[in-house]
């Protein structure tokens, strides 16, 4: 099993969401991680903006990609 670390490897951000919007989309997003990024009027291009510039938001996304990861392993 891989540790977060060598999950997350090079993935960059855009891929980490686009899979995340491919599984749960953004209500999933909203109901799983409650960021206003995922709820009012949601872009891909508005909630990147909004995770690189926010430590704790893009923390939470990655953990949930994480989770998700290793749950199909």
């Amino acid at each position: 099993m891989q540790n977060n670390h060598e999950i997350l490897h090079w993935v960059s951000l855009k891929t980490i969401l686009d899979k995340l919007l491919e599984q749960y989309g953004f209500d999933g997003l909203d109901s799983r991680l409650k960021m206003n990024c995922f709820w009012n009027n949601p872009s891909i291009k508005s909630s990147l903006t909004f995770l690189r510039k926010t430590p704790w938001a893009r923390e939470k996304v990655e953990s949930l990609y994480v989770d998700l990861i290793t749950e199909m392993e």
